[in-house]
């Protein structure tokens, strides 16, 4: 996998002066179907999260409220990317290291994945991810 796969995806909007609306279809928004909704709220300042790369699992990243930075890495690569509009998501497929940092004050970052919690299925160590890397080619 490369960076190049991983990008930002336009979520539907929907403007009125009542409050906006914006709405993620799996399957038609996402080119994954949703199995798990979790999200990150009440981050330190100068913490960080992530710290890991998925095997299989594909991800849609996105800042609900605030901001903060996700830096990917496949390996040979790194790209930050600074999120702050509750209306993209940032796709991540499976083999791409993630840290997620720079977190501001009051952000919740909501993250939908396409399959369920498994512990088998993470890289936590980066040096075991760049081995398998490396085999994979």
């Amino acid at each position: 996998m490369s960076l190049e796969q991983c990008k930002f995806i336009d979520l539907p909007k929907i403007s009125d002066p009542r409050g906006n609306l914006t709405f993620v279809e799996g399957g038609q928004h996402i080119p994954f179907p949703i199995q798990r909704v979790y999200y990150l709220y009440d981050v330190p300042g100068g913490a960080e999260r992530g710290g890991h790369a998925h095997k299989a699992l594909h991800q849609l990243i996105i800042a609900m409220s605030g901001s903060f930075d996700v830096v990917l890495d496949d390996g040979k690569e790194k790209k930050r990317i600074h999120l702050n509009r509750s209306y993209y998501g940032l796709y991540v497929c499976p083999m791409i290291w993630r840290e997620l940092d720079n977190f501001s004050s009051g952000s919740v970052c909501m993250v939908l994945a396409s399959n369920l919690y498994d512990e088998a299925d993470y890289y936590r160590n980066y040096g075991d991810y760049i081995s398998d890397l490396a085999s994979l080619k």
